[in-house]
Formats: structure tokens, sequence, C-alpha cells
């Protein structure tokens, strides 16, 4: 049985995740503030920037043997690819998504991720699920329903997204801890950087590259996409260690929520009844499988607790 960590630990793992999450939910302001520069060019340098800053820490802490290691094994090579390209999907959306007055809808994927994540494990893994579990799925898929019917479009934004993320996170499952934050996030930035530079080739050669004419802010901004893209998953990777899996499931609605405010009352993005409707219809469904969550988490550990307590009987045969 893995051991409890220490109240001291736990709560910074509470900070860590806060932290992470918060810094998720800031990212669409960050992206905004990039325009001109276009979703396609800012993903290409967000890759390459963020190899750049992962090879940096590499360097710092000297943990260039872990990297070696993890590349003698072809199954694990193989994985963090696999994770690469999913993780360059939901990037890509995401930034589409954000730089086109989407930022609501980009938040409705992760409201709607940890359901989608509760699915996968059925399909995949063959999980069986609880009463709530499929209540809030059953839930998800209607609110889904209500919003194409309400809102009169498919939100391929927001599935995109939870799908991409929650299979992605299913591959870092896989990858387990195996291969650490900064030499996965290393590995998967390497393999797609002949992507990035394929993406900015083609957007230099439709229209230019839009960071050769912003000026200097702009340019530090967008300097900084490496250190935004690594800073928060190396928070989640420290909290991840100490904190709770419910404390950790909890926080994941931070960043949504923020990007739910910041697109409905900083941004101005319309808000159409059916909209409203089908948010209210996740938050519901969202509010049962945390719940579920807290419950099952808490027999879990009584049932551990009162195994504990069962005195050994010698065997007498």
């Amino acid at each position: 049985m893995t051991p409890t960590p220490p109240a001291e630990q736990r709560t910074a793992g509470g900070l860590y995740a806060f932290g992470a999450y918060a810094l998720w939910g800031f990212l669409p302001l960050y992206f905004v503030l990039l325009a001109p520069i276009g979703p396609f060019e800012i993903v290409a340098w967000r890759i390459l920037l963020s190899l750049v800053f992962c090879a940096i820490l590499i360097a710092v802490t000297r943990s260039w043997r872990r990297l070696v290691a993890i590349l003698r094994q072809p199954r694990l090579v193989g994985l963090t690819i696999l994770a690469g390209l999913l993780i360059y999907v939901n990037w890509q959306v995401y930034l589409v998504g954000a730089l086109t007055g989407h930022v609501i809808e980009t938040s409705l994927g992760y409201f709607i991720n940890p359901i989608v994540t509760v699915l996968l494990g059925v399909l995949l893994l063959r999980e069986r699920l609880r009463i709530a579990q499929w209540i809030a799925i059953s839930l998800a898929a209607a609110a889904v329903v209500v919003i194409v019917v309400g809102y009169g479009a498919f939100p391929w934004i927001a599935l995109s997204l939870a799908f991409s993320f929650a299979f992605y996170g299913l591959v870092k499952k896989k990858i387990g801890p195996s291969v650490d934050a900064v030499s996965g996030l290393t590995l998967e930035s390497l393999w797609l950087a002949p992507v990035a530079i394929v993406q900015l080739a083609v957007v230099a050669a439709l229209g230019g590259l839009a960071f050769t004419s912003v000026g200097g802010g702009k340019l530090l901004l967008l300097a900084c996409a490496g250190v935004a893209t690594a800073v928060p998953l190396l928070m989640f990777a420290s909290a991840a260690r100490r904190a709770s899996l419910t404390t950790l499931g909890i926080m994941q609605f931070v960043a949504p929520v923020l990007q739910f405010i910041i697109g409905v009352w900083l941004l101005g993005e319309q808000m159409t009844l059916g909209r409203w409707i089908g948010f209210a219809i996740v938050w519901v469904a969202l509010v049962i499988l945390t719940v579920d969550s807290v419950v099952a988490a808490r027999a879990a550990r009584r049932t551990r607790r009162e195994a504990s307590r069962v005195p050994h009987v010698p065997d007498l045969v």
C-alpha cells in the first residue's frame, strides 16, 4: 500500500495543484495578448521554445542519463511520440479557440474532460462504473445535445479538447513513473520539433511570420511561451507526488472556471440561453461526479484502515 504523505506534503501538493491549474486558467489572456500572431505560428514557437527551456532544465539538473535511459526503451519512445501528437492536437485546437473568440467553448472542453476520462476507462480499460458515474456521463451527453440545438453549432472545439487531453492522460498513465515530467515534455517537444518547423515554413509561405512585425513587448511575451508551457506542467508533476487524487480531481476545475470567467466577463463572448442550460447540465454532472469520487475515496480509506486492524491468524495446518 502506498504510504500517505504527511500533512505538510499534502498541503504543498494542494498549493502546487492550484498554482498549475490557475496558470492554465489564465492562458487565454496570455495568448490573446500575442495577437496578431496567429494560432499556428504560436503553437510552433510554443513547441520549439518548450524544447529549448526543457533542454536548459536538463542541462542545469544534469538529468541526461534519465533521458538516455528512456530512449533505450522502444515502448516508452513510442508512447512519448503518441503523447506528443495528442498534446499537439490539444494545443492547436486550444489556440484556435482562444484566438477566434471561443474561450467559453475551450472552458467547456475542460469541464467535460473528467467525464470523458471516466468514459474512456469503460471503453478502453473495461472499468466498471458506479451508478453516479453513469448519470454524470449521460448528463454530459445531454448537455452536448442541448448546446447543439440551442446554439445551432456543434461544439467541436470543446469535444476535441476533452478527448485529446483525456487520451493524453491515458497515455501518460501507461507511461507511469518511468518518465519524469521534464524528460516527458522534452521528448514530446523533440518529436514535434519537425512539425513545428514545417508549420512555421507554411505560415511564412502563405502570409509571412507575424512575429517579425510586432513590437518588443510581444516578442518578449512570445519568448516566454516555453516557460508558460513548462512551468504549470512541472508544478502539476510536483502536486501529483504530494496531493491525493481527490484533491487533484477537485483542483482541476480551477482552470475551466477561470477560462469561463475570462470568456464571459473579460472578453465579452456571447452566452445564449441554450449555452447556459448546457453548461448548467455539465456543472450538475461534475458535482455528481466529484461527490461520488470523494465518497468512494473515503470508503476506500476506511476499508484499508479496517483491514489493517484485522489481527493476523497463524496458519494451523
